[in-house]
């Protein structure tokens, strides 16, 4: 099994939004850091997930398939997704596999918590 070279920090910004900033390479390792970081998130009752990808290095395939299975969890408990932060390429990715249309996408931190921050 490979270790993961990824990082993922959870800020809770208020008590309803959670920040999980990744770091690093997201792909079939980052399956536990990615789920673990998620989990406490929930537990500290957060209604909305932002994932920041300022400092993402590479995503690949099993990258975007976590993802996926990460938006089916966050469906099912009633909460949103959010991203910012990705570079042009991976927007692009987004596009392709419609994830844009799922995970709602923005330029940076700040304009994803004023979004975030307008919901009641």
């Amino acid at each position: 099994m490979s270790e993961p070279v990824v990082t993922i920090t959870l800020r809770s910004q208020n008590k309803n939004t959670a920040i999980l900033d990744i770091e690093g390479l997201v792909n079939a390792a980052a399956e536990a850091p990615l789920m673990d970081a998620y989990a406490q998130a929930c537990d500290k009752g957060a209604c909305s997930i932002l994932l920041n990808f300022k400092r993402l290095e590479f995503m690949n395939s099993s990258g975007i398939g976590l993802l996926v299975t990460l938006l089916i969890r966050v469906k099912r408990q009633g909460q949103r997704l959010l991203a910012c932060g990705l570079s042009e390429h991976y927007r692009q990715i987004f596009e392709l596999t419609r994830l844009d249309e799922a995970i709602r996408i923005f330029a940076d931190e700040n304009a994803a918590l004023s979004e975030v921050s307008g919901l009641k």
